[in-house]
Protein backbone atom coordinates (compact mmCIF):
# COMPACT_ATOMS: atom_id res chain seq x y z
CA UNK A 1 0.00 0.00 0.00
CA UNK A 2 2.56 2.58 -1.04
CA UNK A 3 4.20 2.11 2.53
CA UNK A 4 1.17 2.93 4.08
CA UNK A 5 0.59 0.68 7.74
CA UNK A 6 -2.80 -0.48 8.07
CA UNK A 7 -2.66 -0.33 11.46
CA UNK A 8 -0.93 3.02 12.50
CA UNK A 9 -3.27 4.63 9.59
CA UNK A 10 -6.81 2.63 11.58
CA UNK A 11 -5.28 4.03 14.91
CA UNK A 12 -4.84 7.53 13.52
CA UNK A 13 -8.50 7.44 11.35
CA UNK A 14 -10.12 6.74 15.12
CA UNK A 15 -7.92 9.12 16.86
CA UNK A 16 -8.86 12.30 14.66
CA UNK A 17 -12.49 11.48 15.16
CA UNK A 18 -12.08 11.17 18.31
CA UNK A 19 -10.91 14.58 18.12
CA UNK A 20 -13.63 15.87 16.18
CA UNK A 21 -15.86 14.28 18.73
CA UNK A 22 -13.97 16.03 21.94
CA UNK A 23 -14.67 19.45 19.97
CA UNK A 24 -18.49 19.10 18.76
CA UNK A 25 -20.58 17.94 20.72
CA UNK A 26 -17.55 17.55 23.64
CA UNK A 27 -16.84 21.23 23.82
CA UNK A 28 -19.93 22.77 22.60
CA UNK A 29 -22.27 20.80 25.47
CA UNK A 30 -19.23 21.82 28.43
CA UNK A 31 -19.71 25.23 27.34
CA UNK A 32 -23.64 25.51 26.56
CA UNK A 33 -24.02 23.99 30.05
CA UNK A 34 -22.14 26.83 31.66
CA UNK A 35 -24.25 30.28 30.05
CA UNK A 36 -27.52 31.17 30.86
CA UNK A 37 -30.75 28.75 28.96
CA UNK A 38 -31.18 32.18 26.32
CA UNK A 39 -27.79 31.39 25.26
CA UNK A 40 -26.99 27.95 24.87
CA UNK A 41 -27.86 27.38 21.35
CA UNK A 42 -25.76 30.57 20.16
CA UNK A 43 -22.84 29.24 22.41
CA UNK A 44 -23.19 25.94 21.27
CA UNK A 45 -23.20 27.53 17.21
CA UNK A 46 -20.08 29.35 18.25
CA UNK A 47 -18.18 25.97 18.54
CA UNK A 48 -19.78 24.93 15.89
CA UNK A 49 -18.95 27.65 13.66
CA UNK A 50 -15.58 28.08 15.05
CA UNK A 51 -14.41 24.49 14.22
CA UNK A 52 -15.67 24.51 10.93
CA UNK A 53 -14.37 27.53 9.81
CA UNK A 54 -11.01 26.60 11.16
CA UNK A 55 -10.72 23.23 9.76
CA UNK A 56 -11.76 25.05 6.23
CA UNK A 57 -8.80 27.74 6.50
CA UNK A 58 -6.42 24.85 7.67
CA UNK A 59 -6.75 22.82 4.82
CA UNK A 60 -6.91 26.15 2.63
CA UNK A 61 -3.58 27.58 3.58
CA UNK A 62 -3.32 26.92 7.40
CA UNK A 63 -1.17 23.45 6.97
CA UNK A 64 0.84 25.22 4.20
CA UNK A 65 2.00 27.96 6.82
CA UNK A 66 2.79 24.86 9.62
CA UNK A 67 4.17 22.21 7.79
CA UNK A 68 5.19 23.84 4.33
CA UNK A 69 9.34 24.24 3.88
CA UNK A 70 10.64 26.73 6.35
CA UNK A 71 10.83 30.20 5.88
CA UNK A 72 13.39 31.94 8.18
CA UNK A 73 12.29 29.91 11.07
CA UNK A 74 9.12 31.76 11.48
CA UNK A 75 6.72 30.24 8.57
CA UNK A 76 6.12 27.48 6.13
CA UNK A 77 5.63 28.10 2.04
CA UNK A 78 1.89 29.24 2.37
CA UNK A 79 0.60 27.70 -0.51
CA UNK A 80 3.09 24.63 -0.97
CA UNK A 81 0.13 22.22 0.13
CA UNK A 82 -2.56 24.99 -0.88
CA UNK A 83 -6.24 22.80 -0.46
CA UNK A 84 -3.98 19.81 -0.03
CA UNK A 85 -4.88 18.97 -4.22
CA UNK A 86 -3.31 15.69 -5.11
CA UNK A 87 -0.90 16.75 -7.37
CA UNK A 88 0.92 18.44 -4.46
CA UNK A 89 1.02 15.73 -1.89
CA UNK A 90 2.66 12.74 -1.24
CA UNK A 91 1.25 8.83 -0.21
CA UNK A 92 2.70 9.27 2.79
CA UNK A 93 3.52 11.68 5.70
CA UNK A 94 7.55 12.06 5.34
CA UNK A 95 8.88 10.12 8.28
CA UNK A 96 5.60 8.23 8.95
CA UNK A 97 3.78 5.13 7.33
CA UNK A 98 0.58 6.89 7.50
CA UNK A 99 -1.24 8.77 4.40
CA UNK A 100 -0.34 12.43 4.16
CA UNK A 101 -4.21 13.34 3.93
CA UNK A 102 -4.41 11.73 7.39
CA UNK A 103 -1.78 13.68 8.92
CA UNK A 104 -2.95 16.77 7.42
CA UNK A 105 -6.18 15.83 8.64
CA UNK A 106 -5.73 15.02 12.49
CA UNK A 107 -3.40 18.67 13.12
CA UNK A 108 -6.45 20.20 11.00
CA UNK A 109 -8.96 18.77 13.90
CA UNK A 110 -5.92 20.52 16.52
CA UNK A 111 -6.36 23.80 14.43
CA UNK A 112 -10.40 23.92 14.61
CA UNK A 113 -10.40 22.90 18.40
CA UNK A 114 -7.92 25.62 19.44
CA UNK A 115 -9.85 28.57 17.81
CA UNK A 116 -13.55 26.96 19.41
CA UNK A 117 -12.08 27.83 22.62
CA UNK A 118 -11.71 31.28 22.10
CA UNK A 119 -15.84 31.19 21.82
CA UNK A 120 -15.34 31.05 25.74
CA UNK A 121 -14.76 35.58 25.06
CA UNK A 122 -17.69 36.16 23.21
CA UNK A 123 -20.65 34.49 25.07
CA UNK A 124 -23.71 36.08 25.17
CA UNK A 125 -22.50 39.10 23.69
CA UNK A 126 -20.97 38.25 20.75
CA UNK A 127 -21.72 38.65 16.82
CA UNK A 128 -21.31 35.45 14.54
CA UNK A 129 -20.34 37.21 11.89
CA UNK A 130 -17.40 39.07 13.69
CA UNK A 131 -16.96 35.45 15.30
CA UNK A 132 -16.39 33.65 11.93
CA UNK A 133 -14.13 36.51 10.78
CA UNK A 134 -11.67 36.77 13.38
CA UNK A 135 -12.00 32.24 13.36
CA UNK A 136 -10.51 32.49 9.62
CA UNK A 137 -7.58 35.30 10.51
CA UNK A 138 -6.57 33.82 14.12
CA UNK A 139 -6.21 30.18 12.47
CA UNK A 140 -3.97 31.90 9.66
CA UNK A 141 -1.94 34.21 11.45
CA UNK A 142 -1.60 32.89 15.08
CA UNK A 143 -2.29 29.05 15.38
CA UNK A 144 -0.62 28.45 12.17
CA UNK A 145 2.73 30.05 12.62
CA UNK A 146 3.05 28.99 16.36
CA UNK A 147 2.08 24.95 14.92
CA UNK A 148 5.36 25.95 12.71
CA UNK A 149 7.58 27.19 15.51
CA UNK A 150 6.89 24.06 17.66
CA UNK A 151 6.35 20.87 14.85
CA UNK A 152 6.73 22.80 11.81
CA UNK A 153 10.41 22.89 11.36
CA UNK A 154 10.34 26.44 12.97
CA UNK A 155 12.31 28.17 15.51
CA UNK A 156 11.46 26.42 18.48
CA UNK A 157 11.68 22.61 16.69
CA UNK A 158 15.40 23.68 16.61
CA UNK A 159 15.93 24.18 20.18
CA UNK A 160 14.07 21.11 20.74
CA UNK A 161 11.26 22.61 22.46
CA UNK A 162 9.07 19.96 24.07
CA UNK A 163 5.20 19.96 22.99
CA UNK A 164 4.24 16.39 22.16
CA UNK A 165 0.32 17.49 21.48
CA UNK A 166 -0.22 20.95 21.88
CA UNK A 167 0.22 22.76 24.95
CA UNK A 168 2.11 25.67 23.36
CA UNK A 169 0.41 25.32 20.22
CA UNK A 170 -3.38 24.68 21.42
CA UNK A 171 -3.82 25.78 25.12
CA UNK A 172 -1.48 28.72 25.28
CA UNK A 173 -2.46 30.27 22.26
CA UNK A 174 -5.84 29.89 22.76
CA UNK A 175 -6.62 30.89 26.28
CA UNK A 176 -4.00 33.31 26.54
CA UNK A 177 -6.31 34.62 23.33
CA UNK A 178 -9.23 34.55 24.56
CA UNK A 179 -8.27 36.60 27.83
CA UNK A 180 -7.56 39.61 25.03
CA UNK A 181 -10.57 38.86 23.19
CA UNK A 182 -12.65 39.50 26.01
CA UNK A 183 -11.48 42.79 27.14
CA UNK A 184 -11.39 44.36 23.20
CA UNK A 185 -15.19 43.12 23.19
CA UNK A 186 -15.89 43.94 26.93
CA UNK A 187 -18.15 42.56 29.50
CA UNK A 188 -21.57 41.22 29.40
CA UNK A 189 -23.88 44.32 29.96
CA UNK A 190 -26.95 42.38 32.04
CA UNK A 191 -25.48 40.21 34.43
CA UNK A 192 -24.41 41.46 37.65
CA UNK A 193 -21.16 39.24 38.24
CA UNK A 194 -18.07 37.63 36.18
CA UNK A 195 -18.78 34.02 37.95
CA UNK A 196 -20.32 31.69 35.62
CA UNK A 197 -23.83 30.86 36.05
CA UNK A 198 -24.30 27.62 34.65
CA UNK A 199 -27.80 26.67 33.64
CA UNK A 200 -27.76 23.56 32.83
CA UNK A 201 -24.65 21.29 34.59
CA UNK A 202 -26.13 18.08 33.46
CA UNK A 203 -24.58 19.02 29.94
CA UNK A 204 -21.63 20.35 31.70
CA UNK A 205 -20.68 16.76 33.27
CA UNK A 206 -21.60 15.20 29.61
CA UNK A 207 -19.11 17.32 27.52
CA UNK A 208 -16.64 17.16 30.19
CA UNK A 209 -16.90 13.23 29.43
CA UNK A 210 -16.30 13.56 25.58
CA UNK A 211 -13.33 15.64 26.27
CA UNK A 212 -12.27 13.13 28.54
CA UNK A 213 -12.93 10.65 25.87
CA UNK A 214 -11.41 12.49 22.64
CA UNK A 215 -8.59 13.80 24.68
CA UNK A 216 -7.00 10.06 24.56
CA UNK A 217 -7.34 10.23 20.86
CA UNK A 218 -5.79 14.06 20.92
CA UNK A 219 -2.52 13.02 22.81
CA UNK A 220 -2.35 9.33 22.01
CA UNK A 221 -2.57 10.04 18.26
CA UNK A 222 0.04 12.37 18.27
CA UNK A 223 2.30 9.17 18.26
CA UNK A 224 1.15 8.92 14.93
CA UNK A 225 1.74 5.23 15.33
CA UNK A 226 -0.47 2.83 16.88
CA UNK A 227 3.09 1.79 19.53
CA UNK A 228 4.42 2.25 23.18
CA UNK A 229 4.22 6.07 23.02
CA UNK A 230 1.07 6.02 22.72
CA UNK A 231 0.44 4.01 25.36
CA UNK A 232 2.13 5.98 27.50
CA UNK A 233 0.46 8.99 26.23
CA UNK A 234 -2.89 7.67 26.31
CA UNK A 235 -2.53 6.25 30.02
CA UNK A 236 -0.66 9.60 31.41
CA UNK A 237 -3.76 11.42 30.09
CA UNK A 238 -6.58 9.21 31.72
CA UNK A 239 -4.93 9.65 34.90
CA UNK A 240 -3.70 13.52 34.98
CA UNK A 241 -7.20 14.18 34.15
CA UNK A 242 -8.75 12.07 37.07
CA UNK A 243 -5.95 13.72 39.43
CA UNK A 244 -6.68 17.03 37.65
CA UNK A 245 -10.36 16.13 39.09
CA UNK A 246 -9.90 15.18 42.63
CA UNK A 247 -7.44 18.09 43.23
CA UNK A 248 -10.03 20.54 42.17
CA UNK A 249 -12.88 18.93 44.30
CA UNK A 250 -10.50 19.02 47.14
CA UNK A 251 -9.71 22.50 46.84
CA UNK A 252 -13.51 23.29 47.01
CA UNK A 253 -14.06 21.34 50.08
CA UNK A 254 -11.28 23.02 52.00
CA UNK A 255 -12.00 26.57 50.88
CA UNK A 256 -15.42 26.52 50.65
CA UNK A 257 -16.45 23.87 52.84
CA UNK A 258 -18.67 22.02 50.18
CA UNK A 259 -17.97 20.17 46.68
CA UNK A 260 -18.80 21.40 43.12
CA UNK A 261 -19.41 19.26 40.30
CA UNK A 262 -18.62 22.07 37.94
CA UNK A 263 -15.32 22.52 40.10
CA UNK A 264 -14.38 19.00 39.54
CA UNK A 265 -15.59 18.93 35.80
CA UNK A 266 -12.87 22.11 35.13
CA UNK A 267 -10.14 20.24 37.13
CA UNK A 268 -10.48 17.56 34.78
CA UNK A 269 -10.15 19.75 31.82
CA UNK A 270 -7.17 21.25 33.75
CA UNK A 271 -5.22 18.26 34.05
CA UNK A 272 -6.31 17.29 30.75
CA UNK A 273 -4.70 20.60 29.43
CA UNK A 274 -1.39 20.44 31.77
CA UNK A 275 -0.81 16.60 30.12
CA UNK A 276 -0.66 17.52 26.87
CA UNK A 277 2.64 18.87 26.12
CA UNK A 278 3.89 15.98 28.22
CA UNK A 279 1.73 13.49 27.44
CA UNK A 280 4.73 11.64 25.55
CA UNK A 281 7.13 12.79 28.04
CA UNK A 282 6.80 11.58 31.15
CA UNK A 283 5.62 8.72 33.38
CA UNK A 284 2.50 8.18 35.57
CA UNK A 285 3.64 9.42 38.33
CA UNK A 286 4.92 12.79 36.35
CA UNK A 287 1.61 12.61 35.15
CA UNK A 288 0.04 12.80 38.39
CA UNK A 289 2.06 15.12 39.75
CA UNK A 290 0.82 17.99 36.40
CA UNK A 291 -2.90 16.95 36.85
CA UNK A 292 -2.93 17.68 40.81
CA UNK A 293 -1.11 20.67 40.61
CA UNK A 294 -2.96 22.24 37.18
CA UNK A 295 -5.88 22.41 39.01
CA UNK A 296 -3.99 24.82 41.33
CA UNK A 297 -2.61 27.14 39.33
CA UNK A 298 -6.67 27.01 36.96
CA UNK A 299 -8.57 27.02 40.55
CA UNK A 300 -6.24 30.29 41.69
CA UNK A 301 -6.38 31.71 38.75
CA UNK A 302 -10.38 31.45 38.32
CA UNK A 303 -10.20 33.47 41.77
CA UNK A 304 -7.70 35.84 40.42
CA UNK A 305 -9.81 36.92 37.22
CA UNK A 306 -13.02 37.10 39.11
CA UNK A 307 -11.36 39.08 41.57
CA UNK A 308 -10.12 41.48 38.65
CA UNK A 309 -13.72 41.46 37.46
CA UNK A 310 -12.37 40.19 33.89
CA UNK A 311 -15.54 39.17 31.78
CA UNK A 312 -13.03 36.03 29.77
CA UNK A 313 -16.79 34.32 30.40
CA UNK A 314 -16.04 30.38 30.29
CA UNK A 315 -12.18 30.13 31.47
CA UNK A 316 -10.45 29.45 28.36
CA UNK A 317 -7.69 31.79 29.91
CA UNK A 318 -7.30 30.38 33.51
CA UNK A 319 -8.25 26.44 32.16
CA UNK A 320 -6.57 26.32 29.42
CA UNK A 321 -3.80 28.99 28.75
CA UNK A 322 -2.76 29.01 32.44
CA UNK A 323 -2.59 25.01 32.86
CA UNK A 324 -0.69 25.03 29.31
CA UNK A 325 1.89 27.50 30.67
CA UNK A 326 2.10 24.96 33.92
CA UNK A 327 1.92 21.52 31.76
CA UNK A 328 4.49 23.03 29.48
CA UNK A 329 6.62 24.37 31.80
CA UNK A 330 6.02 20.79 33.56
CA UNK A 331 7.12 19.24 30.70
CA UNK A 332 10.87 20.58 31.20
CA UNK A 333 10.79 19.25 34.87
CA UNK A 334 9.21 15.87 34.91
CA UNK A 335 10.41 14.58 31.43
CA UNK A 336 11.78 10.79 31.88
CA UNK A 337 14.62 9.75 29.70
CA UNK A 338 12.75 6.22 30.43
CA UNK A 339 9.65 7.24 28.52
CA UNK A 340 11.05 8.97 25.22
CA UNK A 341 14.96 9.45 25.89
CA UNK A 342 13.83 13.12 26.76
CA UNK A 343 15.38 14.81 30.16
CA UNK A 344 13.69 17.47 32.30
CA UNK A 345 15.19 19.38 35.28
CA UNK A 346 14.07 16.03 37.90
CA UNK A 347 16.18 14.21 35.51
CA UNK A 348 19.67 15.74 35.04
CA UNK A 349 18.82 18.27 32.48
CA UNK A 350 18.10 21.63 33.70
CA UNK A 351 18.28 23.74 30.02
CA UNK A 352 15.53 21.64 29.36
CA UNK A 353 14.10 23.77 31.84
CA UNK A 354 15.16 27.19 29.92
CA UNK A 355 13.81 26.10 26.64
CA UNK A 356 10.25 25.39 27.93
CA UNK A 357 9.90 28.39 29.28
CA UNK A 358 11.45 30.21 26.43
CA UNK A 359 8.42 28.52 24.78
CA UNK A 360 6.16 29.68 26.78
CA UNK A 361 6.94 33.43 26.91
CA UNK A 362 7.17 33.67 22.86
CA UNK A 363 3.35 31.53 22.41
CA UNK A 364 2.07 34.03 24.85
CA UNK A 365 3.51 37.27 23.84
CA UNK A 366 2.83 36.46 20.38
CA UNK A 367 -0.85 35.26 20.92
CA UNK A 368 -1.40 38.56 22.89
CA UNK A 369 0.28 40.60 20.18
CA UNK A 370 -1.23 38.60 17.16
CA UNK A 371 -4.89 38.33 18.96
CA UNK A 372 -4.94 42.31 19.69
CA UNK A 373 -4.48 43.34 16.11
CA UNK A 374 -7.26 40.65 14.44
CA UNK A 375 -9.55 42.04 17.20
CA UNK A 376 -9.20 45.48 17.33
CA UNK A 377 -9.35 45.31 12.80
CA UNK A 378 -12.61 43.25 13.50
CA UNK A 379 -13.96 45.82 15.97
CA UNK A 380 -13.84 48.50 13.21
CA UNK A 381 -15.13 47.14 10.51
CA UNK A 382 -18.21 44.49 11.66
CA UNK A 383 -17.94 45.18 15.30
CA UNK A 384 -17.98 43.08 17.91
CA UNK A 385 -21.29 43.56 20.01
CA UNK A 386 -24.57 42.67 19.36
CA UNK A 387 -27.27 45.31 20.47
CA UNK A 388 -28.03 45.98 23.75
CA UNK A 389 -32.03 44.74 23.29
CA UNK A 390 -30.32 41.21 22.16
CA UNK A 391 -27.79 40.80 24.74
CA UNK A 392 -30.67 41.31 27.04
CA UNK A 393 -33.44 39.00 25.60
CA UNK A 394 -30.58 36.54 25.01
CA UNK A 395 -28.94 35.59 21.56
CA UNK A 396 -30.76 32.59 21.11
CA UNK A 397 -33.98 34.10 20.33
CA UNK A 398 -32.77 37.84 19.04
CA UNK A 399 -29.45 36.40 16.52
CA UNK A 400 -31.43 32.42 15.92
CA UNK A 401 -34.48 32.85 16.55
CA UNK A 402 -35.00 29.47 18.37
CA UNK A 403 -35.13 28.22 21.87
CA UNK A 404 -33.40 25.56 23.49
CA UNK A 405 -36.32 25.08 25.83
CA UNK A 406 -39.91 25.25 25.28
CA UNK A 407 -40.85 25.75 28.63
Amino acid sequence: MDGINAGNTAWLLSASSMVLFMSVPGLALFYGGLVRSRNVLSTMLHVFSAFSIGLITWILFGFSIAFGSDLAGFIGNPVQYFALLPQLIQKTWPGTDVPFLLFAGFQGMFAAIAIAIIASAIAERGKLEAWLAFSFLWVLLVYSVIAHWVWGGGWLSSMDSLDFAGGLVVHISSGFSALVLSFVIGKRKFVKKVELIPHNIPLVLIGTGILWFGWLGFNAGSALAANLDAANAWLVTAVAAAAGGLAWTYLDRMENGIVSTVGFASGVVAGLVAITPAAGYVDVLGAIAIGALASVVSYNMVKFRIAKGWDETLDAWAVHGMSGVWGAVATGLFANPLVAGKSGLFFGNPFQLVIQVIGVIASVVYSIAVTYVIAILIEKTIGWRVPEEAEKLGLDLTELNEEAYNI
